[in-house]
């Protein structure tokens, strides 16, 4: 039986020398390592007492909507600025070249509701962050957040130090 980092593609030196890629949609393009993936992050977050699940374009809709729907909780879909219609909250964070930008409705979420994030990973924690900005400028509060990967050799988790953080996999570099 495969573990869930056996789903995951390696790349060697991308984008650049030194860094190890880690692959996610090799894990998504097989039935069996989705599933895994699915099932594993969603007992991460059995304990969790939370109202609905956020998620970042495009591969925390991947998994945040898949586990929102089998949960039975709403989705809140956070876009890329200038994507959303109606009236939005945004937040700004770094890059490793520059910032971005994203949004959130800024009726998506009701003061008070418990949210739990969903990303594909956790690197520095910079996307992550600036969701959790965007939910608490709403009036939620961040029940946990939940990656399916975690690149410990960027320090994500102490940048989101304070708040819960599950990850379905770790790697201890880059």
């Amino acid at each position: 039986m495969k573990g869930l980092k056996d789903y995951v593609r390696t790349i060697p030196d991308f984008p650049q020398p030194g860094v190890m890629f880690r692959d996610v949609t090799a894990v998504v393009q097989d039935a069996d390592g989705l599933k895994l993936a699915i099932d594993t992050m969603q007992d991460l977050v059995a304990d969790l007492d939370y109202d609905v699940i956020a998620g970042a374009e495009a591969r925390g809709f991947i998994f945040g909507t898949v586990i929102a729907y089998n949960t039975h909780k709403a989705f809140v879909l956070i876009r890329k600025k200038g994507k959303l219609p109606c009236e939005t909250v945004e937040a700004t964070y770094n890059l490793e070249y520059g910032t971005a930008t994203i949004e959130m409705h800024k009726d998506a979420i009701k003061p008070g509701q418990r949210v739990l994030i969903v990303d594909d990973l956790v690197a520095t924690g910079g996307t992550i962050k600036a969701m959790i900005d965007l939910v608490e400028k709403c009036g939620g509060v961040v029940a946990g957040i939940l990656v399916l990967m975690e690149l410990k050799g960027l320090n994500g988790r102490e940048f989101l130090k304070g708040y819960r953080l599950d990850s379905a996999i770790s790697y201890e570099g880059k």
